[in-house]
C-alpha cells in the first residue's frame, strides 16, 4: 500500500513541474500579446481597456480615499502648526509695537514738556547746511575741525554745528569754501546752558578733555547725575533748547558733562543758522558768564 502511494506521488511530480512551466510561458506570451495589442490602435483592445479602467476606477477611488484623508489630515496639522507659530510671532510683534507706541507717547509728552520749559517756538526753522568734516585739527591745545562749506554756501560765523545727537560746537572762522568749527571740548568754548528740569543756569566750559565742565551755576541749583543739559540761548550765541549732553560726574571741585556727540565719529556736521544776533564776546569771557547770573 505504501509503495503504491509513493509511486503515484513520484509520477505526479513531473506533471506538476510541466504544468507550472507551461503556465509561466502562457502568462509571458499573454503579456507580450497584450503589449503588442496595446501598441496597435485596435478598437476592440481600446474598448476592453476602457471597460477595465471604468470597472477598476471606483475601486481605485475607494482604495485611495484613506490615503487622501491621511494626506489632508497631515496637511491640516502642518498648516495648524504653521499658523500657530505665525500667530505667536504676530503677537510678539504686536506687543513690541504697543511698547513702542507707549514709548513714543511718553517721549512726545516729554518733548512737549521740555519745549514748554525752554520756551521753544515751533516757528523757528533754521537754515541748515550739511558739511563734511575734511580735517581734524585736534591736538594738545586745539579741539576744532574743518568742514567743506564756506561763505559761498551761506555759512556765517557763530552758527551752531550739530550732529544727529546734539550740539558739537560753533563756527569760528569762515572762508569762501571752508569753515573752522570749534568743538565744545575746546578750551576756548563757552556755552550758556540750562541744567535739569529746574532749568538751572550755568556756563559749560571746555577744557580740551572729552567732558566739559559746568561753571557759574546758580547758587541754589540742585544738580543730579543724569540731568539733561540744553543751550539756554542767553547771550545770543545759540538758539535755546539745543541738546548738549547729560551730567555724568560731580564733585566738590567740578561738575562734568558727557556730550551727546561722539567725538570719535565726526564725519558730517549740520550747520544751523537761526538768524540770531550773535554776541560771541559773551561766549569767550568770564565776565559775560557772570552777567548771566
Amino acid at each position: 500500500m505504501n509503495k503504491r502511494v509513493g509511486a503515484i506521488s513520484h509520477m505526479t511530480t513531473p506533471v506538476q513541474a510541466w504544468l507550472q512551466g507551461s503556465a509561466y510561458a502562457l502568462l509571458l506570451v499573454l503579456a507580450i500579446t497584450l503589449i503588442i495589442l496595446a501598441k496597435t490602435d485596435n478598437v476592440a483592445v481600446e474598448r476592453v481597456r476602457t471597460a477595465v479602467v471604468d470597472s477598476v476606477a471606483p475601486l481605485m477611488e475607494v482604495a485611495n480615499r484613506p490615503v487622501v484623508v491621511i494626506s489632508d489630515t497631515i496637511e491640516t496639522a502642518q498648516n495648524y502648526v504653521a499658523l500657530k507659530s505665525e500667530n505667536e510671532e504676530l503677537r510678539r510683534q504686536n506687543e513690541n509695537l504697543r511698547r513702542w507706541q507707549i514709548t513714543a507717547a511718553k517721549l512726545e509728552g516729554e518733548n512737549a514738556s521740555l519745549r514748554g520749559m525752554l520756551n521753544l517756538s515751533s516757528e523757528i526753522n533754521p537754515n541748515i547746511t550739511t558739511a563734511r568734516v575734511v580735517s581734524d585739527q585736534g591736538g594738545a591745545f586745539v579741539r576744532s575741525v574743518i568742514v567743506n562749506a564756506g561763505s559761498l554756501d551761506g555759512i556765517t560765523k557763530g552758527q551752531a554745528a550739530m550732529t544727529g545727537l546734539g550740539l558739537a560746537g560753533r563756527v569760528a572762522e569762515v572762508g569762501r569754501h571752508s569753515a573752522r568749527v570749534v568743538l565744545l571740548t575746546d578750551i576756548s568754548s563757552r556755552v550758556p546752558v540750562f541744567v535739569g528740569s529746574e532749568r538751572s543756569r550755568a556756563i559749560m566750559v571746555g577744557d580740551n578733555s572729552p567732558s566739559p565742565s559746568l561753571l557759574y551755576l546758580d547758587q541754589d541749583a540742585t544738580v543730579n547725575l543724569g540731568d539733561t543739559v540744553y543751550t539756554s540761548g542767553q547771550g545770543g550765541g545759540f538758539a535755546s533748547g539745543l541738546p548738549v549732553g547729560i551730567v555724568h560726574s560731580q564733585s566738590d571741585k567740578s561738575i562734568k558733562i558727557r556730550p551727546y556727540t561722539d567725538w570719535g565719529d565726526l564725519e558730517f556736521l549740520r550747520l544751523e543758522d537761526y538768524s540770531l544776533k550773535q554776541n560771541l564776546d559773551v561766549l569767550h569771557s568770564v565776565s559775560g558768564a557772570e552777567g548771566l547770573q
